[in-house]
């Protein structure tokens, strides 16, 4: 939208217009009968950016003389009664504020003051909270209330009251400009009375007297506050609805603490220390929302019976071992999340007992937390749900429960293994262990978006019967030892629909009895050791929307893309084969010892799109193919994708073969990297991150990444752990890398560095919180050899 402003000095009274002009919206520009008032609007703005840009926005699009008449009057008004020129700046930018129509707009727009300043707020994180004060209620399901959610994010970002930016991992965020901040903070100050104190670097509670009967909302988060007293608070906080403590290292909270908050609705002490809640919790008859995620010291909770009103309920991250006591009781639960290691078992009849529930998430690592279907079935309100299932036949009947009564589940993670796999997308499967897959076959959800397999020895191909994979954009297959083709045509005969056809990723690891990725015999099974083609050319024009290609250990594999069959490619003589791949950003080969190359000789690649191509211990590939822009179609050898970069090692690049096009090599960029980097210690494989991708990170890889990867191939017992790890150890490494410029360039802004490493801290809090998770599985992963996993 535009909306970043700097503090600058006042602009001319043309460069006023001009920039008042840009963000109105062209309608406007364009009436003469508003002109004249736009003007005199403008010259109230005082040649301030940021109040342009809001004033701007505020009026964007409107076409009545008599509202531009009246805008101008108020702005008059507002800056005649109030001295000095800070006060002026705020009450111009209230002007926009108060010409938010709706009340719980307004409402949305002061709680993001509740954060520290400068703060990059999550979008979806917020909108969540927006829900838990019930500002969005009038909506059945979760869904729609997340949309009212977006819708009114864009109607502030429209207004340039919240700035729309991405923060470093690639999430979409928002922040507040210092200026609207102040302003916000003026009105919370008395009506509806706020107290903030977010992110100061606090030791202890503020004082009694800050604590005024009639206050709202307290906002202490990202603190250093240890202990939480009653002493300071005053007889009672009788209107207290909103109490945020998270992110403080708390480790005690008096016994009495709760007993003076009679209106308590939101509790939010996540990632804190604390080891127990005292009983007096269980007097907040009107609490709506706990949040405990991230207290990875606690252990047990109160009786939570009492508590009739509550609907959401976080647990993630904590340390119990039995479901809370009187848990059955809170029958308005919408939202629970139970991502527990520590977890021992989910109590049979719980579940049904909790038919309002819209989100639910288990921990898919604990197997003691595995899920029955009908346990599950009850459930007619879910719409998201993250869990795991130990056998077969269960997660098939969950399945075919799911789509014979047509339950709205917006996201899933399904999963039933016990192997850590990333899940990027909504809607994820990911599968582990199996090892009668061909004698009970698995069902797929007909929505799936990504398909994780891993350690499925047994497997040979992927069957399916009704084309459920044509909507999967994410496929990974990781270490199954039989695979020989990863889709056989004959499963899709009676389909129209074109296999893997909206497929973005491909991510193929450990595979080493690999021969083809779509099988076109009809023999399902049968070993074609002749087929050595990762992706035939006749495949390409059902894998337009492919993005990235990740090969990996894959022995049998001699060519990435290449003719249906080595005759056809003999008939053509000497005619070009042009490999059309309009979205490709990523090819990353590790460890593929036959492979001689990307593109057949007799090919040409056509991907504008192309960002890096990644190689590692390939040590037979002596080729980089060529290739043609995608408008027109030119001479090959001399051309290459702009944004193409090549990277790998130093002795790679020098043994390539240039043929007799040896200018080629000049056109082309090559990113040497090191053998050993000591700055840079990681003990990850190569995996394809989204959210370092939209972070800005060089397609999700960088020469320092590729360079310990080259130091880790020759410690080959550490790979495996290092896979295990890679999920939660990626943000942190995508804040490093982020971090290094930025960090030495503006060290002097203290203020902008104070917000990198609050964010960093918030990521190592979720980072610590689920280390147990991460030692069940390496304790999984490192069962004795003659122990067949579960699920089969």
């Amino acid at each position: 939208m535009g909306c970043t402003v700097i503090k600058v000095k006042p602009l001319s009274e043309q460069q006023a217009l001009t920039l008042f002009l840009s963000k109105v919206g062209p309608n406007i520009v364009q009436n003469q009968t508003i002109m004249p008032t736009l003007k005199l609007v403008v010259k109230e703005c005082a040649g301030l950016p940021l109040t342009i840009v809001v004033v701007a926005g505020t009026l964007k699009g409107e076409e009545d003389p008599l509202i531009w008449k009246n805008a101008l009057r108020e702005l008059k008004e507002r800056i005649e009664k109030v001295e000095g020129v800070e006060a002026k700046v705020i009450e111009r930018l209230k002007f926009s504020f108060d010409h938010l129509k709706d009340e719980k707009v307004k409402s949305c727009f002061l709680y993001c003051a509740l954060y520290p300043e400068d703060f990059e707020i999550e979008k979806d994180k917020l909108i969540g909270c927006w829900i838990d004060e019930g500002f969005i209620d009038d909506m059945d399901t979760r869904q729609e209330k997340e949309e009212k959610g977006h819708v009114i994010l864009k109607k502030l970002e429209e207004n340039c009251l919240l700035e729309n930016i991405t923060n470093v991992l690639g999430q979409p965020c928002i922040k507040m400009h210092d200026a609207v901040r102040e302003m916000a903070l003026s009105i919370a100050r008395m009506n509806p009375r706020y107290m903030i104190k977010a992110g100061l670097q606090l030791e202890e509670l503020p004082e009694k007297e800050q604590w005024s009967p009639d206050i709202e909302k307290v906002s202490l988060m990202y603190n250093s506050i240890s202990e939480i007293s009653i002493d300071v608070l005053p007889t009672k906080c009788q209107l207290l609805t909103t109490l945020l403590l998270q992110n403080n290292p708390i480790k005690n909270i008096s016994i009495s603490f709760f007993t003076n908050m009679p209106c308590l609705s939101v509790l939010n002490l996540s990632f804190t220390k604390i080891e127990s809640l005292p009983n007096s919790i269980s007097e907040l008859k009107n609490l709506t929302t706990l949040l405990l995620r991230g207290c990875y010291q606690i252990r047990d909770l109160p009786c939570l019976s009492m508590l009739q009103e509550l609907k959401k309920l976080d647990l993630c991250g904590t340390k119990i071992e039995e479901v809370l006591e009187g848990m059955d009781m809170l029958i308005k639960l919408r939202y629970l999340d139970l991502q527990v290691g520590t977890l021992k078992e989910i109590p049979a009849g719980l579940l049904p007992k909790l038919v309002h529930l819209q989100h639910l998430s288990f921990n898919v690592v604990n197997e003691k937390t595995s899920l029955k279907a009908e346990e599950m079935e009850p459930l007619k309100k879910l719409e998201c749900f993250i869990g795991r299932f130990e056998y077969i036949s269960e997660f098939n009947k969950f399945i075919s429960s799911v789509q014979k009564s047509k339950k709205n589940l917006i996201k899933y993670h399904l999963h039933m293994t016990s192997s850590i796999m990333p899940a990027a997308r909504d809607k994820t499967v990911t599968i582990g262990g199996v090892q009668n897959w061909e004698g009970d076959l698995i069902m797929h959800p007909i929505e799936i978006q990504q398909l994780n397999i891993v350690k499925c020895h047994y497997l040979r191909n992927l069957v399916d019967d009704n084309s459920s994979l044509k909507n999967a954009i994410d496929l990974r297959i990781y270490d199954c030892k039989g695979i020989e083709c990863v889709v056989s045509l004959s499963a899709f005969a009676s389909s129209s629909a074109h296999p893997l056809q909206s497929l973005e990723i491909l991510d193929l690891r450990d595979l080493p009895k690999l021969s083809a990725l779509i099988m076109k015999d009809a023999g399902i099974g049968s070993r074609c050791s002749s087929m050595k083609t990762l992706l035939p050319h006749w495949l390409l024009p059902n894998l337009q929307n492919l993005e990235q290609i990740w090969v990996s250990e894959c022995d049998e594999i001699v060519e990435i893309l290449g003719p249906a069959t080595l005759e056809v490619e003999e008939k053509r003589g000497d005619a070009l084969i042009q490999f059309h791949l309009p979205k490709l950003r990523v090819l990353a080969f590790r460890k593929l010892p036959n492979l001689k190359s990307i593109c057949s000789k007799s090919g040409v690649m056509i991907c504008d799109s192309l960002k890096l191509i990644a190689v590692i211990r390939c040590d037979k590939l002596k080729r980089i193919p060529p290739f043609v822009p995608l408008a027109g179609n030119g001479q090959p050898f001399a051309y290459a994708p702009p944004s193409l970069t090549i990277t790998s090692n130093t002795e790679w690049w020098e043994s390539l073969e240039w043929d007799d096009h040896p200018n080629f090599k000049n056109v082309l960029r090559f990113d040497l990297i090191k053998e050993k980097d000591e700055s840079y210690h990681s003990p990850l494989s190569i995996s394809p991150s989204p959210a370092m991708e939209a972070a800005g990170f060089r397609a999700a890889i960088n020469k320092d990444f590729i360079a310990q990867e080259l130091d880790n191939d020759r410690e080959d017992d550490q790979e495996e752990e290092g896979d295990i790890a890679m999920e939660y150890v990626e943000p942190v490494l995508g804040i490093a890398n982020c971090l290094r410029t930025p960090v030495c360039k503006y060290l002097q802004y203290h203020r902008k560095l104070n917000d990198y490493v609050r964010n960093f801290k918030r990521i190592t809090d979720e980072l610590n919180c689920k280390m147990e998770d991460i030692e069940l599985q390496l304790k999984a992963e490192l069962r004795p050899p003659g122990k067949i996993p579960k699920g089969g």
